[in-house]
C-alpha cells in the first residue's frame, strides 16, 4: 500500500467519524419536496426567471412549474415581481425565506455543534484545519456530471404526474 493510499484511508475513517459526530440532529433535512428544491436551486443559480423560462430549464411542463411556484409563493419562499426591462413579463425570485430554506437544505453538519468543538481548539489550529480542508477540495480533480440515460429521460417524460411536488 502506498503512503498516499494509507493517508486516504485514514482520512476516509476520520471523515466518517466527523460526519457521525457532527451531522445535524434537529430533524429531517429534506423539508422541501424534490421538485420544490429543484426550482429553488435553479433560481438561486440562474437568477430571476419567468415561469416559462424556469420550466424550459427544468424540462418540465409550464403548468407543473407554475403550480410549484404558486405553492412556494404561498410558503413565502418565492415572490413574483415585474421585469424591470419589460413590464409585460413577471419574474419569480427567492425571498429571504427561500434563501434560508435552501441554506438549511444544504446544511449537512450541525454548524452550532461544530462551532462549539472548534471553539475548544487554539484559533491557529482551527484555521489550519479549515485551510487544509479547502486545499484538499481545491486539489481534487474535476468530476464530470453524470449523463442522463435515455431510458430514465424517457420514463420521466412519459409518466403523468398529478402532484407537482413529486420527484420528476
Amino acid at each position: 500500500m502506498t503512503e498516499e493510499r494509507a493517508k486516504a484511508e485514514r482520512f476516509a475513517e476520520l471523515f466518517r467519524a466527523v460526519y457521525l459526530t457532527f451531522h445535524r440532529r434537529d430533524g429531517p433535512r429534506g423539508q422541501l419536496a424534490a421538485a420544490s428544491r429543484a426550482v429553488l436551486e435553479h433560481l438561486a443559480l440562474a437568477g430571476p426567471l419567468t415561469v416559462g423560462e424556469a420550466a424550459a430549464h427544468l424540462s418540465r411542463a409550464q403548468s407543473v412549474v407554475s403550480e410549484i411556484v404558486t405553492h412556494l409563493e404561498r410558503q413565502g419562499l418565492l415572490e413574483r415581481e415585474d421585469d424591470p426591462a419589460d413590464r409585460r413579463r413577471t419574474l419569480i425570485w427567492l425571498t429571504a425565506g427561500g434563501h434560508e430554506a435552501l441554506r438549511r437544505e444544504r446544511e449537512v453538519l450541525g454548524v452550532d455543534h461544530l462551532a462549539l468543538a472548534l471553539a475548544k481548539l487554539p484559533p491557529s489550529q482551527a484555521d489550519e484545519l479549515i485551510a487544509g480542508l479547502q486545499a484538499l477540495v481545491d486539489a481534487a480533480p474535476a468530476v464530470p456530471a453524470p449523463e442522463p440515460t435515455p431510458n430514465l429521460r424517457l420514463r420521466q417524460t412519459s409518466v403523468s404526474r398529478n402532484d407537482p411536488e413529486e420527484d420528476p
